[in-house]
């Protein structure tokens, strides 16, 4: 993303412009990992247009497979802690931070609520595709596809249409 530049302010600008035209709405992505997007650009982004702001992850197949050396299609990467590695070097391949992780991270960074940060992982990725009336809500006729969070905003379970597909190992017991 290009800086803000007082004479071409970027995404900046247009997220806090006052021309657009009616019944238009601007959804833009950032990547709350805790690695790509510095806490106080979140913030700014927050702030300045809450409403269009989707969570994504930048998570590459190597999410859950753990610290260490993995291939992944062609390329061969190291996992340290979130972050994903070209093997070898110490450039970035990608995240594997999944959205709960982006969600508590958005959350500590923006001091927004926790009905925000979770409306900006669902309903607001929904509205962007179109699919607000079947996806990113609990409305009845929708699809039924949700998560369980507990207090901490871990996922505890997940529910596709309805039907569990899976849950945590404690809330097994």
């Amino acid at each position: 993303m290009l800086p803000f530049h007082h004479r071409d302010p970027g995404i900046v600008g247009l997220l806090t412009s006052d021309r657009l035209p009616p019944g238009r709405h601007i959804f833009y992505g950032m990547i709350a990992d805790g690695t790509h997007t510095n806490p106080a650009a979140l913030r700014i982004a927050h702030r300045a247009h809450p409403q269009g702001l989707v969570l994504v992850t930048d998570a590459v197949p190597a999410l859950g497979l753990g610290d260490g050396r993995h291939t992944l299609g062609q390329q061969e990467v190291e996992v340290d802690g979130l972050t994903a590695y070209v093997a070898g070097t110490k450039t970035l391949s990608g995240s594997i931070a999944p959205m709960d992780v982006c969600v508590r991270h958005f959350l500590q960074a923006t001091g927004c609520s926790v009905e925000l940060a979770l409306e900006a992982a669902s309903l607001h990725p929904a509205q962007l595709l179109g699919l607000e009336k079947r996806k990113g809500t609990l409305d009845f006729g929708a699809d039924a596809d949700f998560v369980v969070l507990d207090d901490s905003l871990h996922v505890r379970a997940t529910y596709i249409s309805g039907e569990l597909v899976w849950q945590a190992e404690e809330a097994r017991q």
